[in-house]
């Protein structure tokens, strides 16, 4: 190409917008495995592709669950937050678009004024007047460099990484009224189960104490029976502590009190379904997760400021313009020809500055390198998570499998050893150890159970939560 040309070609990029500063962004490479690998014990997983449509009224079954999820959706104070940052980012981009528009202004003004003269006659007096009506724009930067556009373009990303915050806080906000709801559902089962056991402990202890009034046992083994009863009594308290401060957690999470009757929460078995997740899970679906997205955007807004930052070391042209009507007669303004128009246009070139370009353009690509490791670091913090979740979710099942032969054990235990002690051939201190060991395995019976749904939770969570 003639060299002569390039100016030319130079002249109709920027007069076409088409020079921008912005670098070419890439996706940063996730510094993470493609696949899980299974841990000791655990099936290999298989498959290539994982559903981010199975939205949380499709995951949970539960129709009181469903409620709260809602409630908790309309009302969380948190989540209110967070939709109003997302109005601040979207009034922010408005800003920074209406930018790369004219301001058009329209005035209208008079002036009246009484001059004096001094003629070789004599000082003489005279009255001035003058009206405009003028329509212009001020202050427009042409946006040859891109400066405007970049700012523009950061605004965007910051404002949808706001969106990935409140899809963010809208997740945990699920998971975690889910958990608080299926936490309450297995202390008011562990609150029933406490309160059974006081119940068929005091009337074995009113039975003790008429057989020691007819001489068939002795003072210890009533004592034995009593401490049962107590122990019982301690267990019924704690879980009603517990079972009010779920209560109170679910009505923080849900902004209000809760729009159903938390009484007939009491089965955690009853409540716990949820629909199955696929096993395939390749680890690129982290990619998808809110978390994730929200680092890549600031990520993108970063890369988007160092276009405005390069763009600074360039000329800005701005231009100022209007037209009108000027006429020293007010009736007379918009007859005539009284039209009258100004343009000045107006080149900045930034020759020195101490070093503030420079500056600038260095605090926004290392804010970019910041961004790459923390978009870094939350692919890292997901894979974690998932990992963790599923190391868990490998071995529950045996967990349970064996929390429930361990309760078939200890219950059969307690019935042969309290036979024994009726048929006079142990003391009561042997039921007493049965029975104990007994209650023990039924509520972690009941909290193997609740981690193994709570599992299905936590894992629908860090693999993004579906749609919402």
């Amino acid at each position: 190409m003639n060299k002569s040309r390039y100016p030319i070609v130079i002249a109709s990029l920027m007069l076409a917008g088409c020079i921008n500063m912005q670098p070419n962004y890439e996706r940063p490479a996730a510094p993470i495995p493609a696949q899980w690998q299974p841990s000791a014990g655990q099936a290999k997983l298989t498959g290539d592709t994982l559903s981010a449509e199975l939205g949380w009224e499709q995951f949970f079954t539960d129709n009181e669950l469903k409620k709260l999820i809602r409630q908790a959706l309309e009302n969380n104070r948190d989540l209110r937050v967070a939709s109003l940052n997302i109005e601040k980012a979207r009034a922010q981009y408005q800003i920074q678009r209406a930018a790369l528009f004219p301001k058009v202004n329209g005035t209208v003004s008079g002036t009246n004024q009484r001059m004096m003269l001094n003629l070789p006659t004599g000082p003489m007096t005279f009255n001035s007047h003058q009206y405009s009506a003028n329509l212009g724009f001020s202050s427009y930067e042409m946006d040859f460099f891109g400066r405007i556009s970049s700012l523009r373009d950061q605004a965007v990303y910051q404002y949808l990484s706001t969106e990935e915050a409140k899809r963010s806080a809208q997740i945990s906000l699920v998971s975690e009224v889910a958990n608080a709801y299926l936490t309450l559902a297995a202390d008011s089962e562990s609150l029933a189960l406490a309160r059974e056991t006081l119940r068929t402990q005091q009337a074995t202890f009113d039975l003790s104490k008429r057989q020691l009034a007819l001489g068939s046992i002795n003072e210890l083994t009533l004592r034995q029976v009593e401490t049962s009863v107590e122990s019982a009594r301690v267990n019924v308290a704690k879980y009603m502590t517990q079972v009010d401060q779920d209560r109170n957690a679910l009505a923080l999470l849900l902004g209000e009190r809760p729009n159903i009757n938390l009484e007939q929460v009491n089965n955690l078995q009853a409540v716990s379904q949820t629909a199955s997740l696929p096993d395939g899970l390749p680890s690129t679906v982290l990619q998808n997760r809110p978390d994730v997205l929200e680092a890549e955007r600031t990520l993108q807004a970063n890369n988007a400021n160092i276009g405005a930052a390069r763009a600074a070391f360039f000329p800005t042209i701005s231009l100022t313009a209007s037209a009108g009507l000027a006429s020293p007669e007010l009736g007379s303004l918009f007859s005539g020809n009284n039209h009258v128009w100004s343009f000045a246009p107006q080149i900045v070139l930034p020759i020195f500055n101490g070093g503030l370009n420079k500056a600038n353009l260095k605090v926004a690509e290392v804010s970019r390198e910041i961004s790459v490791a923390q978009y870094e670091k939350a692919i890292q913090t997901a894979f974690k998570e998932v990992s963790d979740a599923l190391a868990l979710r490998a071995t529950l099942e045996e967990q349970l499998s064996a929390q429930t032969a361990q309760v078939n054990a200890t219950q059969r235990s307690f019935v042969l050893s309290r036979a024994r002690f009726e048929k006079g051939l142990d003391s009561y201190l042997a039921v007493l150890d049965a029975q104990r060991s007994y209650y023990a395995a039924q509520q972690t019976l009941i909290s193997v159970r609740l981690s193994e749904v709570s599992n299905q939770v936590t894992l629908y969570k860090v693999l993004g939560g579906g749609a919402f």
